[in-house]
């Protein structure tokens, strides 16, 4: 019997689950060509609204088959542009209040996936669980590892280094949980959050989106050798991963002062770090957690 929407909808708002049986099914109608269009990407968003308790079948299929989508479905794969991150966002807002734990999942699933994402989709992400830790006044372990994968997700604002603005989060989230007894791991993500945005380096930076799509279409092209792939090209259309590799011999010491540079706490960022502990006229332990942190690096730094 072929898979029909109108019915299973009906079933859903008359109270019925999605049993393991109607996954496996919903999995053959979205995926009889191995990819998933727009259109049934909308209709499983449907579905997820009107699941009332969500099997574990049904939650891993959702966020496998819409994460296949929103990262892979427009080339170059693994790169998620704006229309891609909007149209995610607009579907998870599309159901009114906080989004599920499904939904959430799907994003921060998204962000570790995709190769490179707008900062907006990180932003969201960041806001959707602040919003939850804030109004419990306590971050929960499930909470931790959530902020934990969206901090340092590859995908996104920062690319492995901790914005200004995912470190201000974590500031107004300790402020707000202070007096709580949150999740185990967060004391650690606070200090490791904050401290990375104000002393890590990372080299790593995605390749442009257009550069990826010239280097997809290199590798799709099975007629292309790879000297008249570069026969055809200007030298300074190359596409960075390609140059990259030629480059990994290279000496670094240029590298080596980038990331003693780095590591060195700047007088901006000095003011900025001053200014937030003493909004509220005291040092609190995770201040305090941190402050050492960053006084032990120095000391590596030093005696290296």
């Amino acid at each position: 019997m072929s898979f029909s929407f109108s019915d299973f909808t009906a079933a859903l708002k008359g109270g019925a689950p999605i049993s393991a049986e109607d996954v496996l099914e919903i999995r053959r109608w979205v995926w009889p060509d191995g990819s998933v269009s727009e259109a049934e990407a909308e209709v499983v968003f449907e579905l997820n609204r009107l699941a009332g308790d969500p099997s574990p079948e049904w939650t891993a299929f959702f966020v496998e088959a819409m994460t296949e989508f929103v990262v892979n479905a427009q080339p170059p794969k693994g790169y998620v542009d704006e229309v891609g991150a909007e149209w995610l966002i607009e579907q998870v807002d599309r159901g009114g209040g906080a989004p599920d734990a499904a939904e959430l999942e799907l994003v921060v699933k998204v962000l570790e996936r995709a190769l490179n994402a707008p900062a907006a989709l990180k932003s969201w992400a960041l806001r959707a669980v602040e919003a939850a830790v804030v109004a419990d006044r306590r971050i929960g372990d499930e909470e931790v590892k959530l902020l934990r994968r969206i901090v340092f997700a590859g995908g996104g604002d920062g690319a492995l280094v901790v914005s200004e603005t995912e470190a201000e989060t974590l500031w107004r989230i300790k402020d707000a949980c202070l007096e709580a007894d949150n999740g185990e791991g967060w004391r650690s993500l606070f200090v490791q959050g904050v401290g990375n945005h104000l002393m890590a380096y990372s080299s790593y930076r995605p390749l442009e989106r257009d550069e990826a799509e010239r280097l997809e279409a290199f590798v799709n092209d099975h007629r292309s050798s790879v000297l008249g792939f570069f026969g055809r090209m200007r030298a300074d259309a190359v596409p960075g991963a390609i140059r990259d590799v030629f480059r990994r011999g290279e000496a670094g010491p240029s590298h080596d002062c980038a990331v003693d540079a780095a590591r060195a706490v700047t007088p901006v960022e000095q003011a900025w770090l001053d200014a937030r502990i003493a909004a509220d006229g005291a040092t609190d332990p995770l201040e305090a957690a941190l402050l050492a942190f960053i006084a032990e690096e120095k000391g590596q730094q030093h005696a290296a």
